[in-house]
């Protein structure tokens, strides 16, 4: 895996995430935008790395979202009062900053992350995926 791969992983969650909360919410918070683009590095890393079933990637991409989510809602609400999110009136929340059922759509939101993952791979790889034609020389008969 590359610096670039990461790097762009990155940004296309930076920017993805960004326009998600904007379309659901109506705006969105520099540390959002962060998050997103952290979050899709951390899923890129992780499918890129192992052979996941679906499945198991969903697992584990909802837990890892769920824990910097966790993180950045500690640091963005509670240290520094910015009240980007509150899901205390949610159910199975934890102080306000993660709850089952977002975690559960991070689940759902994994399977077009990890499509994006393998996008990304693919066309950021250094191995060509087409086989290099051959020049036809006098020497070689037709």
């Amino acid at each position: 895996m590359k610096l670039s791969q990461l790097l762009f992983s990155f940004l296309m969650g930076y920017f993805c995430y960004s326009l998600i909360e904007i379309a659901m919410r109506g705006y969105t918070h520099w540390t959002m935008s962060l998050t997103g683009g952290a979050v899709l590095a951390a899923l890129y890393a992780l499918n890129s790395r192992r052979k996941l079933t679906l499945i198991r990637s969903c697992v584990a991409g909802s837990l890892i979202i769920t824990a910097i989510e966790l993180t950045v809602g500690i640091f963005d609400n509670v240290i520094m009062h910015w009240n980007v999110w509150d899901y205390s009136d949610m159910p199975f929340n934890f102080l306000g900053q993660i709850c089952i059922p977002f975690s559960c759509f991070w689940f759902l939101l994994c399977i077009p992350a990890r499509a994006l993952c393998r996008l990304i791979s693919i066309r950021l790889s250094s191995v060509p995926r087409y086989k290099k034609a051959v020049p036809i020389t006098s020497e070689q008969p037709l």
